[in-house]
């Protein structure tokens, strides 16, 4: 009876350790880098949290409906590496997001770059492999 409580021990310990590998995706499985998008609208919510970052926006169309679209960005540690704080986005900010499309055409995009309120480009630390710009704190 030991041996098969062991097991299962064993057994849920190496499952609790896979789980979170299974979480993470690459770029490539989720986004498609040939079909580049440009947002603009307002922040809803924004969410430094593992593993990436998201931001919740509302994009309008020019029939005065407004689309909510998920942006992803890079995880916490690589956004504050590149000076993003929990406080760099607020509810009611105006940005405008580059990024690619999801492939599974939801209305989410992996974020490259964003252009805030006052026109600073910010990098979003896209793991597309676009360049970093200024930070969001501006240095």
């Amino acid at each position: 009876m030991r041996t098969v409580a062991r097991g299962f021990l064993l057994a849920l310990a190496l499952l609790g350790t896979a789980a979170p590998a299974l979480a993470h995706h690459s770029f490539a499985a989720e986004f498609d880098a040939q079909k580049p998008i440009t947002l603009k609208g307002m922040v809803v919510k924004w969410e430094m949290i593992n593993p990436h970052g998201w931001i919740t926006m509302k994009v309008p169309a020019p029939d005065g409906t407004a689309t909510e679209w998920m942006i992803e960005t890079s995880n916490p540690n690589g956004l504050m590496r590149l000076g993003w704080r929990k406080d760099s986005l607020k509810a009611g900010d105006e940005i405008t997001v580059e990024g690619y499309l999801a492939k599974d055409g939801s209305s989410t995009a992996n974020a490259a770059r964003i252009t805030l309120a006052d026109g600073r480009k910010v990098f979003a630390g896209s793991s597309s492999g676009d360049a970093p710009a200024v930070a969001p704190n501006g240095q």
